[in-house]
């Protein structure tokens, strides 16, 4: 009854765009509004789609691999770069659309020539490109993607394996087409997360052992073919010269290198000798210190090297030291607010960063989602509900900022307001500890993965201590970090959460009650609040920008409010150094440098 009534409502409302789109095959979608792009559209305006193919580069990234399949839960953090990579591009393995990253989100045809939805989102159809193959030569059918996703659901790991939760019905229509009917209580983004989710060849898997890791160089639809694999120290790509895609607008000017290698180090220090030398060809800087003042060597005297600094137009994220609320101590709003304003981040940027960073405030900071500096309207007060009463009034009129300290480390002002927080959580310094109410000393370990983190844990642990608060700091390998971080064994831990124009499922992964005690998700905080699951799904449902808007504000404030993490700092900008023979577009898109668009200047 349900896809009559709609069908019914799409004939009757035939005139609207929306139900035109829905009424024949469009080329793209986008979460909110309309595509940027025509549909005759030649290329993306942040690509060069005159560059030649040809030549190579060299990436080079800390760590280790063990696998070359990064789909399931096994190899989630230990698969090889490039094979599914939001970084250097998916080489091997392909999604049914291709994103653009000069738009919020929004999507183009890549194995799916067209697409077909309605406006409420109940179905969505993806018609596959007639042209599409995989590397054997082997067509891409309706088949594969049923089995693809069928396999991820069974066998696959977050977030691929919950992408079939709210379908269903999954069914081939026609000769090249498949579509994916939703339950009720699908979410509007659902949809173009279908269209980014990857697809494989059913003919060239075997499912008894793909849920175990492999070295063995797999078949996929992309680019490139693994061409060389030394376990855990490096990994080749050589391009497929009968790519089928090379031609297709969302693909033109891209994966222009005949050759990628990606190289592994153990330690930061090695990767960027070897870059310095000439073994590695782009070198992404996220210290301060380094960018000032660590490349004085000669291949940038002699501009073999070029500094480049690139501003994206996106919000900045979320850097912060990690309260595991899982750990009794830390379900304690009043002293996780209290531990928060410990942390001194005038002393920390003056002294460790040349004041190069500027104080995160926000999880969508410098962007029209950030509460800051908007306040709370009828629309967001609305989605707020009750939970407004246990919002600080300052957070929801958009004035509130942290405290700004003397840089001195000891801030006596902001020290006090500090441990009058940790008294209203019931600690009290006694003979020189913090003390909860039955005698026991406060402390607590931080988990730092490298010599950037360790830095950053022990001035907070230098912070802390004038209070009687004992923060062990203990620095692990990358295998034991990710075993640690992914059981949830910590007290303590620094973790990133980037933010994008667009957020949806991964919020859900990142804060939401169901995720709590799913390993392998991102709730590295432990968060289980109601109000926060409804205002993540006030932004999965929201039709209209201003809805949208709204609730991702409102949950902004909540999560600044409710104190999960030390906000620590962001740049306003990306700062790369490259050797001189790879070139770029001279346009950067909205989400800032994308290195699939890059060439070897050797070959043009």
């Amino acid at each position: 009854m349900r896809a009559i009534l709609s069908g019914l409502a799409l004939i009757l409302t035939a005139t609207s765009f929306g139900t035109a789109a829905a009424a024949a095959p469009v080329h793209a979608i986008a979460m909110h509004g309309e595509p940027a792009l025509p549909a005759d559209f030649k290329n993306f305006p942040y690509v060069n789609p005159d560059v030649k193919k040809g030549g190579k580069i060299s990436y080079g990234v800390v760590g280790s691999f063990d696998s070359l399949n990064p789909f399931i839960l096994k190899s989630m953090r230990t698969t090889a770069r490039g094979m599914w990579d939001p970084e250097y591009g998916n080489l091997v393995y392909e999604s049914l659309m291709q994103r653009s990253r000069d738009e919020a989100f929004t999507m183009y045809g890549l194995l799916a020539e067209t697409v077909e939805w309605d406006d409420d989102r109940t179905f969505i159809q993806f018609n596959l490109n007639p042209k599409a193959r995989w590397a054997d030569g082997q067509p891409v059918t309706a088949e594969d993607v049923i089995f693809s996703f069928e396999l991820l659901r069974d066998k696959g790991r977050v977030p691929f394996s919950n992408r079939m939760a709210k379908v269903a019905k999954l069914e081939k229509v026609g000769e090249r087409s498949v579509r994916f009917t939703f339950t009720e209580d699908a979410d509007r983004e659902l949809p173009l997360l279908l269209g980014l989710s990857p697809v494989l060849p059913k003919h060239a898997i075997d499912l008894a052992t793909f849920d175990q890791t492999t070295l063995k160089p797999p078949l996929g639809s992309g680019p490139y073919r693994v061409a060389e694999v030394k376990p855990g120290e490096r990994i080749v790509y050589k391009r497929n010269p009968d790519y089928w895609a090379k031609d297709l607008p969302s693909k033109v000017g891209q994966d222009n290198y005949d050759e990628i290698s990606v190289e592994y180090f153990l330690q930061e220090n090695s990767l960027f000798e070897a870059f310095k030398k000439g073994e590695i060809d782009i070198y992404p800087e996220g210290s301060a210190t380094k960018w000032a003042r660590g490349y004085d060597f000669p291949a940038v005297r002699s501009g073999e090297v070029v500094k480049e600094t690139f501003t994206p137009k996106t919000p900045s994220g979320m850097l912060g030291i990690v309260f595991n609320t899982r750990r009794p101590m830390f379900d304690n709003l009043k002293l996780r607010q209290g531990l928060a304003l410990v942390f001194d981040f005038e002393w920390v940027n003056k002294n460790l960063f040349d004041s190069a960073y500027t104080r995160t405030q926000s999880y969508w900071q410098n962007s029209a989602l950030s509460f800051l500096g908007a306040s709370a309207d009828d629309r967001e007060l609305g989605l707020i509900g009750d939970a407004r009463d246990r919002i600080n009034p300052a957070i929801l009129d958009g004035t509130y900022r942290l405290p700004v300290t003397d840089a001195s480390g000891r801030d006596r002002n902001v020290l006090r307001v500090a441990v009058s927080l940790m008294r209203e959580a019931g600690y009290q310094i006694k003979d020189g500890k913090m003390v909860d109410p039955q005698g026991k000393p406060l402390a607590f370990e931080i988990m730092s993965q490298n010599a950037g983190q360790e830095k950053i844990a022990l001035a907070y642990q230098r912070f802390l201590a004038p209070l009687g608060i004992q923060a062990s700091v203990r620095t692990v390998d990358d295998s034991q970090y990710q075993q640690r971080s992914q059981s949830f064994d910590y007290d303590v831990i620094i973790k990133s959460f980037p933010s994008t124009l667009s957020p949806g499922i991964e919020q859900a992964g990142r804060w939401t009650s169901q995720a709590r005690d799913r390993q392998g998700s991102d709730n590295f905080a432990g968060v289980a609040d109601k109000d926060v699951d409804r205002m993540v799904n006030n932004i999965l449902q929201a039709r209209t920008s201003e809805d949208f808007t709204a609730a991702v504000r409102a949950h902004d404030r909540l999560l600044v409010n409710n104190s999960y993490l030390v906000p620590l700092y962001h740049l306003d900008a990306q700062w790369v150094a490259r050797r001189k023979h790879i070139g770029r577009p001279d346009t950067m898109p909205l989400y800032g440098y994308q290195l699939p668009t890059w060439w070897d200047q050797n070959a043009q």
